[in-house]
């Protein structure tokens, strides 16, 4: 892992950067102003449900924690710290998930711990064991530094039981936190402590009375036997909000964060924290992403938006980028986000090389590459990602690669996926998203009243221009016809409108000059020639 994040001449400007990373690394520092006691490393965790495969939430909430663990780093000058992804497949199975097989296999399962369950797949030793390999598998593909803990490796091998004790003697303290935040009919059976029957396997949602907590033993009723029962070594678990306190206390975790919907999780949990001894973590509170109407992302309603799409459209630094922006605020999820993104990230880090620390700081791409541990690229392409995406649909659905990478060589000297690895890529994802999404809606229009002698007064200028004209040349052309009163354009927008509409389809487009001079000026004349015709 590069250490681009502990320079020395971050240190200073770190201490009052507004960016968000480093205004959550702050709340740590004050949190330990002299450092963790003892020189510990301070500890940030993620949590983890594998009743289902890892998704983007998932990616988001590791990324932006790492993004604070580095901004701590440069803060403190690289104190130690620590990242914890905590899998909590201890939870019982509470309905089967709609894009797994086996799922009548999976429905006499219902109430076991996720490690108690077989694998569906039939590759691992439960249904847990192939969610968590498919996490850890998913999270080293991004880079991610971290530490794979299992809920039930720490139930089972006793690693909790003093946590466990803990709980049991303050049972009466965490009934009195929770009773009082639940319906009556759930108040009736509530219990911090969920043992896991002997008998079925099950975790039951059962009363329980401690008999000895020292001991770990609690009697409660299983299919109508009063039994008494050790929770020592996975004999129970504890209810989800419980567990979360319990977690935070006994393993000294200084920073989570967590989704709004857990708004009031995060309240109890941390009143229960208190209440065994110890803090709850600092920690920032994130707003949901929405679909395109504006909705909730719900996985049943399957509106959301997966990591395997965007990275059909998109790299997976855009990707991240994206994540970083505004965590606070509700961001639409979808399709139409992800050339936006791609280019925002390029500019950004175009701009990157040239900036003070300060602003360094302040660019997304810097807590983008810190969290994957690697300097920014100071690569900058030669085309966006909008320019290409047009350029692939004007050459069509059943454009070839390399016929693409022959019209960039008419622009970009040395053009080629050995010279531009990275331009090769999005030239895959610029061919996916015209081939799913653009190709499919594109419909020019006929040119209308001035139009049509704006775009043969176009045509002519071309003709008269050198083939190797520049950008900016052409597009100085593109203003001045625009701008001409005889067309009848209210304004530039109403002229760039038309060019897109009745030569490239669609209602938005690029910068016309740019377009031009890769597209190329006789077969941009094309284009203009079979709108006039």
């Amino acid at each position: 892992m590069t250490d681009l994040h502990l320079h020395p001449s971050l240190r200073e400007p770190a201490q009052t950067s507004k960016a968000w990373p480093f205004e959550e690394a702050r709340k740590l520092v004050k949190r330990y102003p002299q450092g963790k006691p003892g020189g510990e490393a301070v500890l940030f965790e993620t949590g983890y449900g594998p009743s289902g495969l890892p998704h983007i939430g998932t990616f988001n909430e590791v990324l932006r924690t790492t993004m604070v663990r580095r901004a701590y780093e440069t803060l403190t000058g690289g104190a130690p710290t620590r990242l914890v992804a905590f899998s909590d497949d201890m939870d019982g199975l509470r309905k089967v998930p709609d894009n797994v097989p086996q799922q009548d296999m999976l429905r006499e399962h219902l109430g076991k711990p996720l490690t108690a369950i077989p694998d569906p797949f039939g590759k691992f030793e439960s249904f847990a064991h192939h969610n968590n390999a498919m996490l850890r598998e998913f999270l080293d593909r991004f880079g991610f530094d971290y530490e794979f803990v299992s809920s039930t490796e720490r139930y089972r091998s006793g690693a909790f039981d003093e946590a466990l004790k803990n709980v049991l003697r303050h049972n009466q303290d965490i009934l009195d936190i929770m009773l009082p935040t639940l319906r009556a009919e759930r108040a009736a059976t509530y219990s911090p402590i969920l043992p896991v029957s002997p008998k079925s396997g099950i975790v039951l949602q059962v009363p329980v009375i401690v008999v000895d907590a020292d001991a770990g033993l609690v009697s409660f009723e299983d299919e109508g036997e009063t039994i008494t029962h050790c929770i020592f070594s996975g004999g129970a678990k504890l209810q989800w909000k419980v567990d979360w306190a319990m977690r935070w206390v006994a393993l000294g975790v200084d920073y989570e964060m967590y989704g709004k919907d857990l708004t009031d999780s995060g309240i109890q949990s941390g009143k229960i924290a208190k209440a065994l001894g110890g803090r709850k973590p600092e920690g920032l509170i994130y707003e949901m992403f929405l679909d395109e109407k504006g909705e909730k992302i719900s996985k049943s309603k399957g509106n959301g938006l997966s990591i395997e799409q965007w990275l059909s459209y998109g790299s997976e630094e855009s990707l991240a980028f994206y994540a970083y922006r505004e965590p606070k605020a509700a961001k639409q999820l979808h399709i139409g986000v992800i050339p936006k993104a791609v280019d925002e990230y390029l500019q950004m880090r175009g701009s990157y090389p040239a900036q003070e620390p300060d602003k360094k700081l302040g660019n997304p791409v810097h807590h983008v590459h810190v969290a994957r541990g690697e300097q920014v690229p100071d690569a900058v392409l030669p085309v966006t990602y909008g320019l290409l995406l047009n350029l692939v649909a004007v050459m069509g659905a059943d454009a070839s690669k390399e016929q693409i990478w022959r019209y960039l060589g008419q622009y970009v000297a040395g053009a080629d996926a050995a010279t531009w690895p990275e331009l090769d890529r999005l030239i895959d994802n610029a061919m996916a998203y015209n081939r799913d999404y653009v190709a499919p809606t594109l419909k020019r229009r006929k040119p209308v009243g001035g139009e049509v002698a704006a775009l043969k007064e176009l045509d002519d200028k071309l003709a008269a221009l050198p083939a190797d004209a520049s950008a900016d040349d052409i597009q100085n052309i593109v203003y001045e016809i625009g701008k001409n009163d005889a067309y009848g354009f209210e304004n530039l927008r109403d002229w760039f409108r038309a060019l897109y509409e009745t030569l490239l389809g669609s209602s938005a487009g690029p910068r016309m000059g740019s377009f031009i001079a890769l597209f190329g000026i006789d077969n941009t004349r094309r284009l203009i020639a079979e709108a006039l015709a």
